[in-house]
């Protein structure tokens, strides 16, 4: 099922109406009703009753996204919550290896006398706790200096400013956070490979392939590092969906055939 994205955010935001100088203009965008003037929205192209939102010359009109350009920016909105939500678990993170770091040794001794506990219970299933993979590489950390704990919660928090600073760009639509994104993801991308052929795991092969998708998607729709066309091809296309600017060349082209 086709989803008309103009419309779907008309009824989420409101419609946007607008009032051009130019009389041509004006008469392609306003109707007259048994219940009062109405204007065409600029996004969805319905006529709606009440006086409109702004006026001025048709230059000035707001550049309203509509059709593909609101499918991307919903689908760079997702990527956007996405980026936040793994920054905020990546702070919580960072707080844990602080947190750790400064309490090693209480958390060492809790740790031994727990496992102490729970030993006779793994036996009992087959499990042996001598030789596992999870509590060998726990009681490795045990053994890591304090600055390298500090230098790995400040490495930690780093990482999350900038994820958090991708998911505020992407969700306004910033150029620049595009770019950041593509960039920063690109850049980790190896070393998910490299943890893939260490160990395998779905969640491990999702994240993966969701940025791969993301890099792709970004540089091509978005036109960045000059890819089809480039800025300028962007934004010719983001222009070109306006419904003003379709009614301005329009009237152009009407005039141009009458003259």
């Amino acid at each position: 099922m086709k989803i008309d994205w103009d419309r779907r955010t008309c009824a989420r935001r409101g419609h946007i109406t607008y009032l051009p100088h130019e009389e041509h203009l004006r008469e392609n965008l306003r109707a007259a009703t048994a219940l009062g003037e109405a204007w065409r929205c600029l996004r969805c192209g319905d006529f709606a009753l009440g006086d409109p939102h702004g006026s001025g010359p048709a230059a000035d009109a707001p550049l309203v996204p509509r059709g593909k350009v609101l499918r991307d920016l919903f689908i760079l909105r997702f990527l956007a919550v996405e980026r936040a939500v793994r920054g905020v678990f990546i702070v919580l993170a960072a707080i844990g290896v602080w947190q750790f770091s400064n309490r090693k040794d209480a958390v060492r001794r809790f740790f031994d006398e727990n496992l102490d506990v729970i030993r006779p219970v793994a036996r009992h299933f087959h499990y042996d706790l001598d030789h596992s993979p999870v509590v060998g590489t726990i009681q490795k950390t045990f053994g890591y200096r304090h600055s390298t704990l500090m230098l790995v919660a400040a490495l930690l928090l780093v990482y999350a400013l900038v994820e958090i600073i991708e998911g505020v760009g992407l969700w306004r639509a910033k150029r620049w956070a595009e770019y950041l994104t593509v960039v920063a993801t690109a850049a980790f991308l190896p070393l998910e490979i490299y943890e893939l052929t260490e160990k395998v795991s779905w969640l491990k092969i999702a994240t993966l392939v969701i940025n791969i998708l993301a890099v792709l998607y970004i540089a091509v729709t978005k036109r960045l590092f000059g890819l089809r066309g480039g800025r300028a091809a962007f934004d010719a296309e983001r222009h070109s969906a306006s419904l003003l600017e379709v009614e301005t060349s329009a009237g152009v082209a009407a005039a141009a055939h009458n003259g």
